[in-house]
């Protein structure tokens, strides 16, 4: 953990409360999360962090996105029911001021993204693109009076087809966003870092920043408002010790004292290693933010038979009750489809 000050305020002691944590001089003022820690720590049996990842169900049905490649995250904002899923512009699209359509290479590594909102029932609701931006692991939603402003990846090294930077931009239904517009603000709370990816806690008003230092995977924890005014002081940083030898990262969320984090691939054939029969390789983990300590590692088995069965994103939607949401990359006739299965708490 990283300090964040030499004296005690009100609004730490507010932030303490909500489930957060803050050191100052050296201590650390915790609010513990009933159920979990109690005891040897460990959480019972199924469950990572505060969800029983046993429970998952049908949230979203199998849903087109607006283009045909796979989804590469999802997020919610303060309407539980509208999801809005990233994904990387595929081959032969054009868009309005682009002299000809351009291949998937050059669309993945020039970091163009699509924003696709959808309803409840998967009907699109809107979309937009993010031109030069990064590859779309993890994103935020953050409502804003009358708008909804996005935190993404941005400053996309062209090298690799990631960001180097977070950016928080406005959705504008069908508007084309590009990363090296003076209207866009980069973050750099990281330098040196890269594959930078943000996800939002919208209750405890922080952000969860996933990036690498050399081969080395972190996640650093940032008051919203400071991270907004360009003061970067973490309120936690990580080393991710949960990411296991060939495992593939597909997303991050942030709820109360823990990171979840999502890994695994899509099926192969039979003979692959990653086989139908076998269930698929999908975990959801758990990391404690106050000390870097696993908290629960759960297989993800509901929904074994979908086709190619890529995860692909996580995201906590509020509610009364909230739900940890892990989205599915999944083959249909000609395209990619989404959909998201929720576990309960």
């Amino acid at each position: 953990m990283v300090g964040t000050g030499s004296h005690i305020t009100r609004r730490s002691l507010l932030f303490a409360s909500c489930g957060g944590a803050v050191t100052v001089a050296g201590s650390v003022l915790l609010r513990g999360t009933p159920g979990v820690g109690a005891g040897d720590g460990k959480p019972p049996a199924g469950q990572a962090g505060l969800f029983d990842i046993g429970t998952a169900s049908k949230l979203l049905p199998l849903s087109p996105l607006h283009h045909v490649s796979g989804p590469q995250s999802i997020s919610y904002g303060s309407d539980p029911g509208v999801v809005y899923a990233l994904q990387v512009v595929p081959a032969s699209v054009r868009l309005p001021d682009e002299e000809r359509p351009l291949g998937g290479r050059t669309r993945r590594l020039a970091g163009d993204m699509c924003v696709t909102v959808l309803s409840p029932s998967g009907a699109e609701a809107g979309h937009m693109y993010l031109r030069g931006f990064g590859h779309g692991i993890s994103h935020g939603v953050e409502p804003s009076g009358g708008d909804v402003l996005l935190w993404v990846e941005s400053d996309v090294d062209v090298r690799t087809g990631y960001g180097r930077a977070v950016a928080r931009i406005p959705f504008r239904n069908g508007a084309v966003i590009d990363s090296s517009s003076p209207r866009v603000r980069h973050h750099r709370p990281l330098p040196g870092s890269h594959k930078i990816h943000p996800s939002l806690d919208l209750p405890g008003r922080r952000v969860l920043v996933s990036h690498w230092v050399g081969r080395t995977h972190h996640y650093t924890v940032y008051r919203m408002d400071e991270f907004l005014t360009g003061r970067y002081e973490p309120l936690h940083h990580v080393e991710d010790r949960a990411l296991q030898e060939g495992e593939t990262f597909q997303g991050c969320a942030l709820h109360g004292d823990h990171i979840y984090q999502l890994t695994g691939k899509p099926y192969t054939d039979a003979t692959g290693g990653n086989p139908p029969s076998g269930g698929g390789n999908t975990y959801v983990a758990a990391i404690d933010i106050r000390s870097g300590r696993a908290a629960g590692r759960q297989k993800v088995t509901v929904a074994p038979g979908l086709d190619f069965r890529e995860p692909e994103g996580i995201a906590v939607r509020p509610g009364r009750e909230p739900q940890l949401c892990v989205a599915f990359s999944v083959k249909t006739p000609g395209r990619r489809e989404l959909t998201v299965y929720s576990c309960h708490s």
